[in-house]
């Protein structure tokens, strides 16, 4: 009878020991939980007020310099300068520009090498004017697109994409975010005009908005 209640009332400690820890677990549960939540909270209210909105980029102007095709061994040889605005249209963030190159593309296949431009910051409200010079030396392109090519010229018209690739930051203050992957596309539209010596020039057309991807 004495065992009994010596097994009893050991079992009941243990059931009280095993509830306390329960209960000391489900309140830690709890905590970092609420803290969690706040955290999220922060951030969601931040961002609202903020607004951080992608920059906007315009091709302003592109010269071509040499385009030459060679259709024995399906090879193009290029040199372009583009012009490109960046405007942030932010008033409380700033937009550091990492690791962005330039480069152009024909029918999605690149022509030219990628071209770096330095990194920079880009203010609030701030405008920075990008004019590299692009280069694509005896670049081997697929026979269809050749025939592209030729047909384009034959029609006066040639429809070319310059390419941004790089990484930016935000920056509220003293903070600054991790980085977003940017990638913009603008399409850069010229004409073949004959010169009095018969050769075709290539002719930049018009401005040209950009769509951005963040």
């Amino acid at each position: 009878m004495g065992n009994d209640c010596e097994h009893h009332h050991h079992s009941s400690c243990c059931g009280c020991s095993v509830c306390s820890d329960h209960s000391t677990l489900l309140t830690i549960a709890w905590v970092v939980g609420a803290f969690v939540l706040v955290v999220l909270l922060a951030v969601f209210i931040t961002w609202l007020v903020l607004r951080p909105t992608k920059p906007i980029f315009y091709l302003k102007d592109a010269t071509v310099y040499q385009f030459n095709l060679s259709l024995s061994d399906n090879i193009l040889s290029t040199v372009l300068q583009v012009t490109v605005s960046s405007h942030n249209p932010n008033s409380r963030i700033g937009v550091s520009y990492d690791r962005v190159s330039v480069y152009v593309a024909y029918q999605n296949q690149q022509i030219t090498l990628p071209t770096s431009i330095p990194p920079l910051y880009q203010g609030h409200h701030d405008i920075n004017v990008w004019s590299p010079y692009l280069y694509g030396a005896s670049v081997p392109v697929a026979p269809y697109l050749c025939g592209s090519l030729q047909q384009d010229e034959a029609a006066g018209y040639l429809l070319l994409y310059l390419k941004i690739d790089g990484k930016v930051r935000w920056k509220v203050g003293t903070w600054t975010s991790g980085h977003y992957h940017l990638e913009v596309t603008c399409p850069a539209f010229f004409s073949f005009d004959s010169t009095s010596n018969g050769m075709a020039v290539v002719r930049f057309q018009r401005v040209s908005p950009c769509s951005v991807i963040v």
